[in-house]
């Protein structure tokens, strides 16, 4: 009971963490912000929904469950590693071709 409760929490917590970035990546107004949104949003995602289906496995432990887990881990290990590169690759491909960063507007005022 315990463990189904906690497995539930931390899926959950990983789709609103996956919603959120989502949500950055169409929301925010350049590229930089958008890529930024795009890393973090799907590595603590997948961190969290990974973690959660990794205790959902616990609940019968049993040995193929334990190889499942250990399976999870390095997934989840993998993904840690690769995603934060990748978007640290492309910000720099983008850097290096020009794309600007947002500026706020300094002639308008706050609240305009």
């Amino acid at each position: 009971m315990i463990l189904n409760t906690l497995s539930i929490f931390l899926i959950s917590i990983g789709i609103v963490f996956f919603i959120g970035g989502a949500v950055g990546v169409l929301r925010f107004p350049d590229f930089y912000t958008r890529m930024h949104a795009a890393g973090k949003g799907d590595t603590c995602s997948m961190l969290l929904i990974l973690t959660g289906l990794s205790v959902f496995q616990l609940n019968d432990p049993t040995l193929a469950n334990f190889l499942v887990v250990g399976k999870i881990f390095f997934i989840t290990l993998f993904i840690m590693i690769t995603s934060p590169t990748s978007t640290h690759a492309l910000i720099k491909a983008g850097f290096e071709e020009g794309i600007k960063m947002w500026k706020r507007d300094e002639t308008k005022e706050d609240g305009e």
